[in-house]
């Protein structure tokens, strides 16, 4: 089956065209980061408002990549949660409309969700994962896995496949408890005046020649012993004052943020950041043996996985520990819609369908 999918969650707006749930035929995402570069993050009206210009000359582009017309549809997919509502009422209604007048089923995906799936897709011409062979008969990757979803809006560890061995069995073992990481790489970036989008900036900052990771001892957050949960506030905060000095330093006492100031600050942050990634998945593999789930397989997907160090200790990570590590290329690590085709394929496969009355809602199911 061709499965059209739509995204526009956040400040992307972006439509793929998939066959068979993992073959991307195109993938054509729109920016908004010049638009929202002034005011150092997203801003929703703007961000909804260029949905609207977008979606039709996304749409029909992905079509053209794609080789395909509107009559070889046999599904059409969209991201319906979690995000900016406004962002989200756009896309939703788009894909209502579609499906609608080619009388082809919708499902509703949730976006989090899918990017655990995007790291399983290829390409036309077979160029993707290639460790299949491992998988079983009715799975792209071999289950249960591990799941990390770190973005701009969600640092989450799931468990999939855990109780019924299919892609669909997601179960969340932990969350942000405030900032995502993604968030506090943009903060990161304010603090340190390296502007607007800030991850890709504080990550190459902190790889610069003579950046001291050990500069600045910052803090990992562990929470309680056995806690799978992030929090993101005190390591944001850490940088501020090792950056400008703390509330009761006089403004005349501050240190002077050279160049070298910023390069150690960006590389000790991300030092910190992926620690705390890797504590948290270190535990959740003793959660899971503890329940009796031997996971196979570490899924990985969101924004921040085009980060270099978390790529890196994250392959580390997966050899450590006996899993197979299966994260996308950069293409598809931000929101994108191929991986919303392919998510939603398989949710087709298993008899899911909805309605036109299909709500976007802000929040995740988990």
């Amino acid at each position: 089956m061709i499965v059209l999918g739509i995204e526009s969650s956040c400040d992307e707006t972006a439509c793929a065209v998939v066959r068979d749930g993992l073959v991307v035929l195109s993938n054509v995402v729109a920016s908004q980061n010049d638009l929202h570069a002034e005011y150092g993050g997203v801003v929703p009206e703007i961000a909804s408002r260029a949905h609207v210009e977008h979606l039709t000359p996304v749409v029909r582009a992905a079509l053209r990549e794609a080789g395909v017309t509107l009559a070889e549809i046999g599904a059409v997919a969209v991201g319906h949660r979690p995000g900016l509502i406004g962002c989200l009422l756009v896309g939703v209604a788009a894909a209502k409309a579609l499906a609608w007048s080619l009388g082809v089923p919708l499902v509703g995906v949730d976006h989090v969700h899918a990017h655990l799936y995007a790291g399983l897709l290829t390409n036309r011409d077979g160029q993707g994962r290639d460790d299949r062979e491992e998988s079983h008969a009715d799975s792209p990757v071999a289950l249960p896995a591990l799941g990390l979803v770190v973005s701009g809006g969600h640092t989450s560890i799931y468990v999939v496949g855990g109780r019924d061995g299919s892609l669909l069995d997601i179960e969340r073992l932990g969350a942000t408890i405030d900032d995502a990481m993604g968030e506090a790489y943009d903060k990161a970036a304010a603090i340190l005046g390296l502007g607007f989008p800030g991850g890709p900036r504080v990550d190459a900052l902190a790889c610069e020649a003579g950046a001291d990771e050990r500069a600045f001892d910052l803090p990992i957050s562990r929470l309680g012993p056995g806690s799978l949960d992030f929090s993101y506030s005190g390591l944001k905060t850490a940088l501020l004052y090792a950056a400008h000095g703390g509330p009761a330093v006089p403004e005349a006492e501050r240190p002077v943020l050279t160049d070298q100031r910023r390069r150690d600050l960006a590389a000790s942050f991300q030092r910190a950041a992926v620690a705390a990634i890797t504590l948290k998945l270190g535990r959740a593999v003793e959660h899971l043996r503890e329940r009796g789930v031997d996971v196979r397989t570490l899924l990985a997907g969101g924004g921040v996985t085009a980060n270099s160090r978390l790529r890196t200790e994250l392959a580390t990570f997966a050899a450590g520990h006996g899993l197979g590590l299966v994260i996308p290329p950069m293409a598809l690590c931000v929101d994108n819609a191929a991986m919303i085709a392919g998510l939603g394929s398989v949710m087709l496969d298993a008899g899911h369908r909805d309605g036109l009355d299909l709500a976007a809602v802000p929040t995740t199911a988990c």
